[in-house]
């Protein structure tokens, strides 16, 4: 069934992501929210930082009303997806992972020698005694 309305592509909107020029997609509809976010109650970094959640953010019904304003167009679902996106947040849990092990790894000998230390000065101490 054609649409009436225009159609972008993921890689379109992603584009637009700066407080001169914000589009955001949720539900397959695309949104410039450029002209609200200096009015949005959250403040213009809750747009820019995560558009994900707006579902969970509990918006009122008057809200998703006021969102229909900005509507511009849908999303492109036949367009495929930004593969630079998936491969970089692929990357990135890994990375993060390996970060993670490599600070546990080399950071356990800094607890082990203070309690190391303590038990010995504790022994010392009761010798003296």
């Amino acid at each position: 069934m054609p649409t009436l309305t225009k159609l972008y592509t993921m890689e379109e909107a992603s584009q637009h992501n700066t407080k001169d020029d914000c589009w955001v997609v949720i539900d397959g509809k695309v949104y410039d929210v450029t002209p609200y976010l200096d009015e949005h109650p959250g403040g213009d970094d809750v747009v820019l930082a995560a558009t994900d959640d707006f579902e969970d953010a509990g918006h009122s019904k008057s809200a998703k009303e006021l969102m229909q304003n900005f509507c511009i167009g849908e999303l492109d679902t036949s367009a495929p997806i930004i593969p630079e996106l998936e491969i970089a947040s692929k990357k990135e849990t890994a990375n993060y992972s390996r970060n993670l092990m490599d600070l546990t790894k080399q950071y356990w000998a800094v607890p082990v020698a203070i309690v190391g230390i303590s038990v010995v000065a504790g022994l010392i101490y009761l010798r003296k005694k």
